[in-house]
């Protein structure tokens, strides 16, 4: 909130002096009353005396009543962080420091077009008197995510029966953190690899955890609840059950953020590329991260922008924060698949966001998976798209361009990256049943 101030250059009482200023109701006033008393000593009318005293008088009262302290405006909001969605609720409080009351006060809200405030866009009129505050309040949702803004509030006073009006006062603008809503996101295929120590994947390693890999015979540092009395009064050994370890993985989200295409018409409306992007990487962030695994997000464009992998709540939120920030950037000069593999664990599942509208992009797909890591591409481009006609060849060059595409991920098929499109809960089942066995599968030419 900031209240209304005087320039830093300008003394204060100057100022206030100055916000107050007559308005064309006073002006016609005065004019007409001199008109009428000059016309009386002209024409020798004392009639036209009496006519002018009743407006001498009524602007001589109105003048006592004249404001002269400075008027405070402040802009508030009341949800700090909401997501897509969710109300806001926005106040313009108008305080009166006077020893008099204002007659009205004119206020009006900029906003962010996706803000829909109810009659956010109409001026509010309300009665300020003395030594109160009045408030507006404004309530309505926020329709997409990002940095929006609330704001500035602009006030107009008028005082003293109409004679005198206010300067517009005008207050800061406030930033508002609109989350993206996470639509519905399911995994239940194992992982390729679990390399941490703790977690909910199986992993092929022996250890402490739910999933029964066979029966061994009895060491020591062996738990006695874990014999197996069958195996060992068959063998007449002691035996115990052997299980496979739970563990944790590392996610990686790769934002390909090369290119956009589509309209952004908020959560109620078709949504760009970015769009789906941005949403897709939420969802699938906060299904691993509340599985207890570590996820890092790295942004495929100019800036190169990493998040650092980590796990828990906090981690989420910073996700959060950190997908608020993302924007495509055509001209950028991206680093290639070798170079981002090197940033990457070797354990790591990486999920490619991509709507392949760039050559660049194949190209890193390709480059990840020469280096050996495990990536599944995630198709972000909105399905229905609706192409612009820009000339008689527009639908022969957009059907070409769709072979061309569908070609493109053939081919990355062909160097092992599955390509799969965004469809909410079980998306990823599929390849990721397919990454996981490659995983499993013996290396070609390994030692027997």
């Amino acid at each position: 909130m900031r209240p209304a101030a005087p320039p830093p250059d300008e003394p204060e009482q100057a100022y206030e002096e100055e916000l107050w200023v007559p308005t064309r109701a006073l002006g016609r006033a005065v004019l007409l009353t001199g008109l009428l008393v000059l016309a009386s000593v002209l024409l020798g009318r004392a009639d036209l005396v009496v006519l002018a005293i009743p407006l001498a008088l009524g602007v001589g009262f109105g003048m006592m009543r004249r404001p002269r302290a400075m008027p405070g405006l402040r802009l508030s909001t009341v949800e700090t962080f909401p997501v897509e969605g969710g109300n806001l609720g926005a106040t313009i409080e108008v305080e009166n420091r006077d020893s008099v009351g204002y007659d009205l006060a004119v206020l009006r809200l900029q906003h962010s077009r996706w803000l829909q405030l109810e009659d956010g866009d109409r001026p509010h009129v309300t009665p300020v008197p003395r030594g109160v505050a009045a408030a507006v309040e404004f309530s309505g949702p926020a329709v997409r995510w990002g940095r929006l803004t609330l704001g500035p509030a602009s006030a107009v006073l008028v005082g003293a029966d109409g004679l005198l009006t206010t300067r517009a006062v005008v207050t800061g603008a406030l930033g508002v953190k609109v989350y993206p809503v996470t639509e519905a996101f399911e995994a239940d295929e194992a992982m390729p690899r679990a390399a941490g120590l703790v977690g909910q994947h199986r992993s092929r390693r022996p250890g402490e955890g739910g999933e029964l890999a066979g029966v061994r015979q009895f060491a020591p540092g062996d738990r006695l609840r874990r014999i197996d009395w069958r195996v060992s009064l068959r063998t007449e050994r002691l035996h115990v059950a052997a299980t496979l370890s739970d563990r944790d993985a590392e996610v990686v989200l790769l934002l390909d953020l090369l290119a956009d295409a589509g309209r952004s018409e908020g959560i109620y409306g078709s949504a760009s590329v970015l769009d789906r992007t941005v949403r897709a990487s939420a969802a699938i962030a906060e299904h691993y991260l509340h599985l207890g695994d570590r996820v890092s997000l790295i942004e495929y464009g100019s800036s190169a922008r990493r998040l650092r992998p980590a796990s828990g709540r906090r981690q989420y939120l910073t996700v959060l924060e950190w997908l608020l920030d993302a924007h495509p950037v055509p001209a950028a000069q991206e680093r290639g698949g070798a170079q981002l593999a090197a940033g990457i664990s070797a354990d790591a599942l990486v999920v490619v966001l991509t709507p392949l509208l760039d050559v660049r992009s194949a190209g890193m797909l390709a480059g990840l998976v020469r280096a050996g890591r495990f990536v599944v591409a995630v198709d972000t481009m909105p399905s229905g798209l609706a192409v612009p006609q820009a000339g008689t060849w527009t639908g022969l060059a957009h059907r070409l361009w769709r072979l061309e595409r569908e070609n493109t991920i053939g081919q990355l098929a062909e160097h092992g990256v599955p390509v799969v499109a965004w469809a909410g809960a079980g998306s990823l089942d599929t390849v990721l049943r397919d990454v996981s066995r490659l995983a499993s599968a013996p290396k070609v030419g390994a030692r027997r």
